[in-house]
């Protein structure tokens, strides 16, 4: 497909070129083939997936829908639909260009389905729900190009799940239709062409890679002073993150976590003489807030935004002129894809800071920045298609028009996450769908599905249709509470358990506000401003992982004291005195050591895992360490290390890592703890047991759970082989215990183990210790300063008196 003179003209006036991938992008088009395009930020890469829709449609008016754009966010799609509107206006071109979301009015919604845009830009959740309608099949019908932007957001994960179903099905709709994917940061572009293609069929799909752009300029900004031995904030720097503020035009500062921005926020705020214009932004805030923010930064008002990963993918800010990441990145991809937020120019190099919360995190910084420099990226791990997607997918379709049990399943099978589905595991999920299952088919409410007369299923009442599309969904958020003034204006959500620890008079940091609690009120917080202290609300989701391969780099470090001389002296000098009075493992090894303190007996392991792997493993051991009479008080987790002690001393540490305890103490461990019951919580809202919604009414947090616990312990009594429990059991293994590499860690320590027992704290125990001594304090805001005391007290005690070449002002450590 050659690019037209009008669009070449266009091109030339905007003073840019047809770049190779743009080029390549069109050529796939005019072979009618389906693309996957990798390319770095600010390359064009958007254009390029819109460029052949756009080129076909010029050439070719129609009043039918032709492209579907489906992101991971509703900000993206509406910041996508504002970039569209310069070339189709600036060319005169006859395409209308729409978005839907569920903030899309509802009038709107309807007059979309019988009279679509050209191009419709949507989320996979609002996609699933127009194939929930009968007149999906002729809105469909002509359907040429569905461009997936941002492909490496959610193509792993259960929306991954539902948007290839939705594939699928548009697929059967429309044959001829061109499948395209667009994405920055991906390790294994031959995985992702599979999940794209259909049928999972990878050489469907033409791979086009982006010219290389600029070379990021990222630096790891040091304290001051020393770096910490904890804590993961990094709000030691404020001072010095302030001073990067005044100096650019426009600064975005990302935190991992909703919890960190809030403080940050906070901190930055403390110090900002100058009095700039700095916003905060993450997904509890209320939408009109996010979009004030949005707003704001889009037009230039704004010197800095305080962001989570809600703004990690997309939105395209010019005039961004430095990312600083808060804490660690936890991951090469991750740290490019906010990098690439910085300036969107593919010629200039994008700027960016990492500000390491300890030092432990100045050598996960550090990895970082060497596995961009030698482009390495983080490898995404593809599981089998979750079957609660898979039972609202059914739901959908089922609302839309009756189906034949054979039919449907060859067409969920050309959906590459669920090419594993036969037809007894279909038959049973499909009995689920009907009527709940053995358990639950004698209640009326269950009873979805019913023979249509023809051999096939239909919805057994039309008010199925309006409850599913009133509760279809995959995101399942912990149960939430809305913040409020006493006028009713929302400011956002925190989670209900957070909320049910506050008592009127007391005081919380929320939008960057200190609020003061006045009421609680069936599910809103009602608040007030305040000047008083305020603490952060905690958050209970996992927290993101270290990846495989930063966790790999990190021990390399650890074993290769050659490349210590880029390191600051005081985490050079941590690193020389862990050799010296302990050891410091090689990569392929397992560190454990063992000694007394304060009375107690510690066990320190260093697997370099993440803090969900570790935190499980942490319970597990506490298990068997309890059947061996070692009598456990307690364990900590970090990203790299795990501490447990007890009354006992622990002398043959290999005994608490085998292998088995997967399939003994951590079966056990599950079924007795809340993790499975969280998991089926989830899974009971996805695959539609449970209602979160009735019309004009929603049910809180507390009923939800109550419903849901109340149905698991029959489930468990009575048919244990649910199609629900196990989908549960799926994703307490996969997603909250990280038990994949908890096996590897296993695996690992059977054959490599270093066990080292010592008299004292060894130096990498400093960190994790100092976490342990966080825990002891009541306060949630434990204050800097007797945090610093505690990590300089064991520090002395770990460092102890040196001689010698290494002997050094412990207080410079």
């Amino acid at each position: 497909m050659p690019l037209p003179a009008l669009f070449a003209d266009w091109f030339a006036a905007r003073g840019w070129r047809l770049r190779r991938h743009q080029a390549e992008m069109l050529e796939a088009a005019g072979r009618g083939d389906h693309a996957l395009l990798v390319a770095a930020t600010g390359a064009g890469k958007t254009l390029a997936g819109f460029l052949p829709s756009l080129v076909d449609l010029a050439a070719h008016p129609s009043d039918r829908l032709h492209t579907l754009y489906v992101s991971p966010l509703k900000a993206l799609a509406a910041d996508v639909e504002r970039n569209l509107g310069a070339p189709i206006a600036e060319m005169a071109l006859p395409i209308s260009v729409e978005s839907r979301s569920g903030d899309t009015s509802s009038d709107r919604k309807a007059r979309q389905r019988s009279r679509p845009p050209n191009i419709l830009l949507t989320t996979p959740e609002s996609l699933s729900l127009l194939l929930s309608y009968p007149d999906s099949f002729a809105m469909f019908a002509g359907l040429k190009t569905v461009v997936i932007d941002e492909i490496h957001a959610f193509a792993t994960g259960k929306r991954g799940d539902l948007l290839n179903l939705a594939l699928a099905r548009l697929q059967r709709i429309a044959p001829d239709l061109r499948r395209v994917g667009l994405s920055a940061t991906i390790a294994d572009p031959d995985a992702y062409r599979r999940w794209l293609a259909p049928g999972g069929d990878a050489d469907r799909v033409a791979l086009v890679e982006g010219e290389p752009g600029a070379e990021p300029d990222i630096a790891i900004l040091l304290p001051e002073g020393s770096v910490p031995w904890a804590g993961h904030s990094g709000r030691y720097a404020v001072h010095q993150v302030m001073a990067e503020i005044a100096k650019n035009r426009t600064t975005i500062i990302f935190c991992n976590t909703r919890g960190l921005a809030e403080l940050i926020f906070q901190e930055l705020w403390k110090v900002n003489d100058l009095g700039l214009p700095i916003a905060i932004h993450h997904g509890s805030l209320d939408r009109e807030a996010r979009q004030r923010a949005e707003a704001a930064m889009a037009e230039g008002r704004l010197r800095a935004l305080v962001a989570t990963s809600s703004l990690d993918l997309g939105l395209d800010w010019g005039d961004v002129d430095c990312v600083i990441q808060m804490g660690a990145p936890k991951g090469s991809s991750r740290l490019l894809q906010r990098i690439g937020r910085a300036n969107h120019r593919l010629d200039e190099p994008s700027k960016a800071l990492i500000v390491p919360g300890n030092r432990f995190e100045y050598l996960e910084a550090r990895a970082a920045l060497d596995a961009v420099e030698a482009g390495e990226r983080d490898a995404d791990r593809f599981r089998p298609g979750a079957l609660d997607v898979l039972a609202q997918h059914v739901m959908a379709l089922a609302c839309a028009a009756p189906f034949r049990e054979a039919e449907l399943l060859a067409e969920i099978r050309t959906a590459a996450p669920y090419r594993w589905i036969d037809a007894a595991i279909f038959a049973r999920l499909l009995g689920f769908v009907r009527d709940g299952g053995y358990a639950l088919k004698s209640y009326d409410r269950f009873r979805r599905l019913a023979p249509d007369g023809r051999g096939g299923w239909r919805i057994s009442h039309p008010r199925l249709a309006a409850q599913h599309r009133l509760n279809a969904g995959i995101i399942v958020e912990a149960p939430m509470a809305d913040v409020r003034f006493r006028n009713g204006r929302r400011l956002g959500k925190v989670e209900e358990y957070f909320a049910s620890t506050l008592t009127p008079g007391d005081t919380f940091a929320f939008a960057g506000l200190s609020l003061e609690v006045e009421a609680t009120r069936d599910t809103d917080l009602i608040v007030r401003a305040t000047t008083r202290p305020a603490r952060i609300p905690s958050y209970m989701g996992a927290r993101m992982a270290l990846t495989t391969r930063l966790a790999d780099r990190v021990r390399h470090f650890l074993a290769e004291p050659e490349s210590w001389a880029r390191f600051p002296e005081d985490v050079r000098f941590w690193l020389e005195m862990q050799a010296l009075r302990s050891v410091l493992p090689r990569a392929e090894e397992l560190l454990v050591e063992t000694f007394p303190h304060e009375g107690h007996h510690y066990l320190l392991c260093y697997p370099f895992e993440g803090w969900n792997a570790h935190q499980s493993l942490g319970m597990l051991i506490s298990k068997r360490m309890e059947r061996a009479g070692l009598q456990p008080l307690g364990f900590v987790a970090s990203d790299y290390a795990l501490a447990l002690w007890s009354l006992r001393p622990v002398t043959k540490p290999e005994a608490l890592f085998d292998a088995a305890i997967l399939e003994e103490e951590f079966v056990e461990w599950v079924e007795g703890s809340h993790l499975l019951k969280r998991a089926f919580r989830e899974v009971a809202v996805i695959g539609g047991l449970i209602e979160r919604q009735h019309p004009g009414k929603r049910k809180s947090g507390k009923q939800v759970t109550f419903s849901t616990d109340l149905i698991f312990d029959v489930l468990r009594k009575y048919e244990p082989d649910h199609l629900l429990l196990e989908a549960a059991w799926a994703d307490a293994r996969e997603r909250l215990t990280d038990v994949a590499r908890l096996g590897d860690l296993l695996d690992r320590a059977a054959g490599t183990m270093v066990h080292r027992s010592l008299d004292r704290i060894s130096p990498l125990a400093v960190p994790v210790l100092v976490l342990i001594g966080r825990e002891n304090v009541a306060a949630a805001d434990i204050d800097d300063a007797l945090l610093g005391e505690l990590a300089d007290d064991l520090a002395r005690t770990a460092m102890g008196e040196v001689r010698g070449p290494l002997a050094r002002s412990p207080a410079k450590a």
